[in-house]
């Protein structure tokens, strides 16, 4: 199988995330993309408040539900401590030894791929599959080792942040994130009265 990992904070999971894993999937013919919800995402820690990873887990299940080919992974989190994409991608090899890996991101983070832990260890076990909006610019930086796709995705400006404002504000969230996140983001009253907009 040709397995695409799409990791992410997913705090919230909205529209855009979904775009981006189901024109990974088309463009790079992948089986299947595992989005997987970071545990302590170490870019991020420190910075903000950063939801439980667990209710962060519930909201991608509630989004991926009934999308074909998409997979909510707990990996992560059932592996604790700070997520790097090189442990996860170890990880799932030892789950699909015969299986061929592909590492889905976006372009702007093709870029910072070096600052990355292990990221030699990193290329020779991925294939990067690259989102880019139309009329961005190519990945530049990436010099010999890699092996990588460019897939075109559809320009959804959404922004995590600003879908975080919008709940706590009581702003619609419709259209933005999938329905029965936002069900789940209602029911568990996550973003709701109480937090401060970032």
């Amino acid at each position: 199988m040709r397995i695409g990992i799409f990791g992410g904070t997913f705090d919230p999971i909205h529209v855009g995330h979904l775009a981006a894993a189901v024109n990974a999937k088309a463009g790079a013919n992948l089986d299947k993309v595992l989005m997987v919800v970071a545990n302590i995402p170490w870019q991020k820690d420190g910075l903000r408040r950063v939801h439980p990873a667990n209710e962060r887990l519930a909201l991608v299940k509630a989004a991926v539900s009934g999308v074909e080919g998409l997979e909510a992974s707990d990996i992560e989190i059932r592996r604790g401590g700070e997520s790097y994409t090189i442990d996860t991608v170890i990880d799932i090899q030892k789950n699909f030894p015969n299986d061929e890996l592909f590492l889905i991101i976006g372009a702007d983070v093709a870029s910072e791929l070096e600052t990355w832990e292990r990221v030699d260890d990193l290329a020779d076990l991925v294939t990067l599959v690259i989102v880019n909006r139309p009329g961005s610019a190519n990945p530049g930086n990436l010099g010999d080792r890699w092996n990588y796709i460019e897939v075109e995705v559809p320009s959804l400006d959404i922004s995590s942040t600003d879908l975080r404002a919008r709940a706590i504000e009581g702003r619609p969230l419709d259209y933005l994130i999938p329905a029965a996140a936002i069900q789940y983001i209602r029911e568990h009253n996550l973003y709701g009265p109480g937090e401060e907009p970032e």
